[in-house]
């Protein structure tokens, strides 16, 4: 990017340059790369400004720490041994929150000057339309796929962890049976289909206030038709927690806004529901809301792993575990006509749940408080960024119950507190 400061290099090379990382095998894991770059530059700047609420943050990092003495036992109802799969897994997600939360120090000890908000938000902007190329692509190419230079060069005991496998072999997207027949559903550049659900609505608010609110007519030509391409993968991604976080952004915008821009808003959204039930696209929303598909199975581990989260009130167990049995059966598991069947991961059907068989009820009070907190501290601020920031809160408070946060998800809601924390410091005009 011309004329970019030297100290804003690491998070352009990790948001505009995240296809790449993606295709190399890196993916979600891209944070951890680039992570030093941005450590040297919070070292070069002493003593480093911290967010108000930033000691939440720290206690659930001390807490996920904690959590690592339970990961050699086991909740009643759960299933398996400690294995060299629990382990990385949780020196994984260890090492993404370190990183993520260097990323945040970072991104807030910038000055406007080396890194513009603006500059920023339209790097987010770039990835709205990376993830949109990659949606389209899960449509198009359902089945395209590759052995990633990561991938090849990994020990075959950790790159055929199913944890690890899922963020280093790049995939365009799920193919699943949730319509009754193989629907694709997205996940390029990201690692799960619900993962690209939670991102691009996500990164659709950051590119709008890029592109729309401070963009010239040029970029605000080509906003609708973007939309309007965007608008095909995520239906096709049949993520009803998407869109129905969609619904909640449009009522947020519609109670924060007034006159002209809520006016705007209201058209926006009677063209679109239009549009899309003029289309072809209406059929498999309609299919979709018939088939609750996985209804079942979530309110199973829901109810196991706050069972489980009983037993470890305080720290958790470290990272997740399989239960005993689904929904259906007591007995799960791979068999000849289903290979890829076993037991269901517990705390993998939403943020919350994997914070309670991780780190407690703890661990989930003061995620939930840390998110809650910058709403109701910027509340208040009424400038683009401040609101779409705090709409972007709101949606990483809703998503917790259904979509996990790692990896590429939570990277995402602490860039955009990371943008509420500096509009809060710079004083950005409304």
């Amino acid at each position: 990017m011309k004329g970019l400061h030297p100290a804003a290099w690491p998070i352009a090379a990790l948001l505009v340059g995240y296809p790449l990382w993606w295709a190399l095998g890196f993916g979600g894991l891209a944070v951890i790369a680039v992570a030093p770059a941005m450590a040297l530059v919070l070292w070069r700047r002493r003593p480093v400004r911290t967010p108000r609420g930033f000691g939440l943050w720290l206690l659930l990092l001390a807490g996920y720490l904690v959590s690592g003495l339970m990961l050699g036992e086991m909740p009643p109802g759960t299933y398996g041994e400690l294995t060299s799969g629990r382990l990385i897994g949780y020196a994984l997600r260890l090492s993404l929150y370190i990183s993520m939360t260097i990323m945040m120090l970072y991104l807030g000890n910038l000055t406007d000057k080396e890194l513009p908000q603006l500059t920023l938000v339209r790097m987010l902007g770039a990835l709205f339309l990376t993830t949109v190329a990659g949606g389209l692509l899960g449509v198009l190419v359902p089945h395209a796929q590759f052995t990633s230079p990561v991938e090849l060069i990994l020990p075959g005991w950790i790159s055929g962890n199913p944890f690890v496998h899922n963020l280093i072999h790049p995939t365009a997207a799920q193919v699943q049976w949730v319509l009754g027949h193989p629907s694709p559903r997205p996940e390029a550049p990201f690692e799960w289909a619900n993962a690209w659900g939670g991102n691009i609505s996500v990164l659709l608010v950051w590119f709008v206030v890029g592109w729309w609110t401070h963009g010239g007519p040029g970029r605000r030509l080509v906003v609708v038709p973007l939309l309007a391409l965007a608008a095909v993968p995520i239906v096709y991604s049949l993520n009803r927690g998407l869109w129905i976080c969609l619904v909640i952004a449009v009522a947020y915008l519609l109670l924060r806004l007034s006159g002209r821009a809520r006016a705007v808003v209201c058209a926006a959204v009677v063209a679109g529901v239009l549009a899309l039930s003029l289309s072809p696209l209406r059929v498999m929303v309609a299919q979709r809301l018939e088939n609750p598909h996985s209804n079942g199975i979530r309110a199973f581990t829901v109810s196991a792993t706050v069972a489980a989260a009983g037993t470890s009130p305080f720290i958790g167990y470290g990272n997740t575990r399989s239960a005993r049995g689904n929904h259906r059966t007591i007995t799960t598991g791979k068999t000849d006509w289903c290979p890829t069947c076993g037991h269901p991961p517990l705390g993998g059907d939403g943020h919350l749940w994997h914070l309670l068989i991780t780190q407690g009820f703890t661990g989930a009070a003061l995620y939930t408080a840390f998110f809650a907190g910058a709403v109701r501290r910027h509340w208040r601020d009424r400038s683009p960024i401040g609101m779409a920031g705090v709409l972007v809160m709101i949606l990483t408070l809703c998503y917790m119950f259904v979509y996990d946060g790692f990896v590429t998800p939570l990277s995402l809601y602490l860039v955009s507190f990371a943008l509420l924390w500096r509009n809060s410091t710079t004083g950005t005009p409304a």
